[in-house]
């Protein structure tokens, strides 16, 4: 299982440990998070934009060199905060490390548990708070975290979530349900 995240600069952060409520109840390094498939603190964030046709969200294909989902479509950012770390801290500064721009006025909008397997072994077993706030700057993703992104308006979006649900990793239905719903 080590060869698998052997790429991943991040792959021993300690990661913080929660119950069915978010509560911590420890530590653990990233890997091994994923090996066992323990419960974890997550986020996803959604950066959104004003369009001609309403708002747009800014997806992200996520890079062939990650350890699960290469390929396929995700929201803006998806990660996990540091053992002491504080959420907003930890989403900020994963949206300038993956997307080398900003995100300003993030608020939480929602917050669920979701557990998904994926060929390799590893599971991504997550309390994930999805949060909402505006794009600063232009993105330039991290080739090693996104291969591309794209705004998308909800008359788009919308319907490739029902027709190619195979096109987005497994939590990035619901997050992008959440924040149209909360953008609308």
């Amino acid at each position: 299982m080590d060869e698998l995240m052997a790429n991943d600069p991040a792959r021993d952060d300690m990661l913080v440990l929660v119950d069915g409520l978010d509560r911590e109840t420890g530590t653990e390094t990233k890997l091994q998070v994923h090996v066992e498939g323990l419960l974890h603190r997550a986020f996803s964030v959604v950066l959104v934009r004003g369009g001609e046709g309403g708002p747009e969200l800014l997806l992200a294909k996520r890079s062939m060199r990650k350890y699960h989902s290469g390929g396929l479509w995700a929201n803006s950012v998806c990660s996990h905060p540091r053992a002491g770390e504080r959420l907003m801290d930890a989403a900020c500064r994963r949206v300038r490390e993956e997307l080398r721009c900003g995100a300003v006025d993030l608020r939480e909008i929602a917050a669920f548990a979701y557990r998904a397997e994926f060929d390799n072994g590893l599971c991504e077993f997550e309390y994930d708070h999805v949060l909402v706030g505006r794009c600063d700057g232009e993105p330039d993703p991290d080739p090693a975290e996104a291969s591309e992104v794209r705004w998308a308006g909800f008359d788009e979006l919308a319907p490739e979530l029902v027709e190619r649900p195979e096109e987005f990793a497994a939590w990035a239905p619901m997050v992008l349900t959440m924040a149209m719903a909360s953008c609308g």
